[in-house]
């Protein structure tokens, strides 16, 4: 799968909600996605069932950090679950180069530079937010009146 088949059946409420215009969370999802094959063919190997469960817990980590984070007040709270992520990342990145033997030295270079992406992404964005506080803009969230109701 690449990234512009997998963003066509990402869900419309995703794609409308300002976190979607932050690169390294998108980058970050789409990872987890792909992870997911990955993961599957890791637990198959005794040998390596903990090494897939502790890769897919960090994978997943990054981008629910990001999202965590963009939510957050203030810059300095935004930028502290920006770092949870760049920590998330790098842990990640260390998984998929144990995990070579398994997955194949192109499957594993080609997710550690996506990873390496993502954490220099991450890199920008943490002095950034520490510096100014940048409010969410408004976001027309559309939702019909009793969606939710019974």
């Amino acid at each position: 799968m690449n990234y512009s088949a997998w963003e066509i059946d990402v869900p419309a409420e995703f794609k409308h909600d300002s976190l979607w215009r932050v690169e390294a969370y998108r980058l970050a999802l789409f990872l987890a996605d792909i992870a997911w094959q990955d993961v599957s063919r890791l637990v198959k190997d005794r040998r390596t069932q903990s090494l897939g469960d502790q890769l897919y817990r960090a994978v997943g980590s990054v981008s629910a950090n990001i999202a965590e984070g963009f939510s957050m007040g203030t810059g300095k709270n935004r930028a502290r679950f920006y770092e949870y992520a760049l920590g998330s990342a790098r842990e990640s990145r260390d998984w998929y180069f144990k995990a070579r033997h398994v997955l194949g030295d192109e499957i594993a270079a080609h997710r550690i530079d996506f990873l390496t992406q993502i954490i220099r992404l991450l890199l920008t964005m943490i002095p950034h937010q520490r510096q100014s506080s940048i409010r969410e803009t408004d976001t027309d969230y559309h939702l019909s009146r009793g969606e939710f109701t019974d």
